[in-house]
């Protein structure tokens, strides 16, 4: 089957070279030419535009975004749109929110062609082990881009599936990742205090090891928090700043609008926004606040 592969950062280039390892046929395309240049080394069509990229496929074409959510996708859209005929389908498998993937399909609908919204997870492991797809979008879109499904999550028949109409695919990726919030925060604090136990000497790797096999907490971020610490528990070299690409924001945000109480991702949130303080004013107020109402002592910097 052939696809173009519009955006290929790390992502977009490891799903290529899958694709490419499935018997596919793309065409990648990307604004940075060494970014073509790698894939069509993998055995895929370089493309030097976006036209090109198009017209390399024949109708219907099936066209698959890997590019930044927000402008970079509505911007990818409206490039697009000329060039697309009705019956083409275009598959967005980022990290949009869901809401403006129910808009972008309405916009291309009009013009007969279907959107699929696509959920994907497995990050850079995914080119070995396979992707995780929530796909949102009609039934027979799905039908049509099913191969590709197949061959891009772990086995053909299980990893992906239909999750809903357009924008329930982007909707259950950014819930995943809420919850992927809140299991790392928990293994994070959960690793802190026992690093903090110093009387015990405890090989925090060891235990990791340990819990991989036969605990109930066993699972793939485990796997790969022992495979993290393998080089060292101190992590004195890592900076505590937690960046977060907005699903949590967006989950935290949804769960107010349904009145459903979501204390762990929202404190998960939380706590990577509170990563990025290096001068940590509200701490160094709160020090203030004690020093005043208690006569507590204040730690101070150097120099001060």
């Amino acid at each position: 089957m052939d696809i173009a592969m519009i955006g290929l950062g790390k992502m977009g280039a490891f799903m290529t070279e899958r694709l490419l390892n499935g018997g596919h046929r793309v065409v990648g395309y990307d604004h940075n030419p060494e970014a073509v240049a790698r894939v069509v080394a993998k055995g895929a069509v370089g493309a030097a535009s976006l036209p090109e990229a198009v017209a390399a496929l024949e109708p219907a074409r099936i066209v698959w975004m890997m590019v930044p959510a927000g402008d970079p996708v509505d911007q990818t859209i409206a490039a697009l749109m000329p060039l697309l005929h009705a019956g083409d389908i275009l598959i967005d498998g980022g990290n949009s929110y869901y809401k403006d993937s129910i808009r972008r399909a309405a916009t291309v609908g009009q013009h007969g062609i279907h959107y699929v919204d696509c959920g994907t997870s497995g990050g850079v492991w995914g080119l070995a082990e396979g992707y995780s797809l929530m796909i949102g979008g009609d039934e027979s879109a799905l039908v049509k881009c099913a191969p590709i499904f197949e061959t891009l999550a772990p086995d053909p028949e299980r990893g992906w599936g239909r999750v809903g109409p357009v924008g329930a695919g982007h909707f259950v990726k950014m819930i995943h990742n809420g919850i992927e919030y809140g299991m790392m925060q928990a293994f994070a604090e959960g690793f802190s205090i026992m690093k903090h136990k110093t009387e015990f000497h405890l090989d925090l790797q060891e235990i990791a090891e340990i819990w991989r096999h036969g605990s109930v907490v066993r699972s793939w971020l485990l796997d790969l928090t022992a495979r993290a610490l393998e080089g060292g528990t101190s992590l004195e070299n890592i900076r505590p700043w937690v960046s977060d690409s907005g699903e949590g924001r967006w989950t935290v945000a949804e769960a107010i609008d349904l009145n459903v109480p979501a204390p762990v991702i929202t404190h998960s949130l939380l706590q990577r926004l509170r990563s990025r303080d290096e001068e940590s004013y509200a701490d160094r107020l709160l020090a203030v606040m004690r020093e005043q109402f208690g006569g507590h002592a204040v730690k101070r910097e150097e120099g001060a």
